[in-house]
């Protein structure tokens, strides 16, 4: 079993039309080991939080953070 993550969790705030949105990764969602089910790992808690969390796959092997800017409608 890899010790990586399976998704990061992002919230995302949205700047307005013709502005990028500004995605801040927040925390980390490890599987159990069973395959049962999920650990969803908090680092910070957003700021004006409207309730949704999004939760990517890291983009590439190593599990690096990357932006997913304009990938969520």
């Amino acid at each position: 079993m890899s010790n990586a993550p399976k998704y990061y969790a992002y919230t995302v705030r949205d700047r307005g039309q013709g502005k990028k949105a500004i995605w801040t990764r927040i925390g980390t969602v490890w599987g159990h080991g069973n395959g049962g089910g999920f650990n969803l790992e908090l680092e910070a808690l957003p700021f004006n939080f409207d309730g949704k969390l999004i939760l990517m796959p890291p983009k590439s092997a190593n599990g690096s953070a990357e932006t997913f800017e304009g990938e969520v409608a």
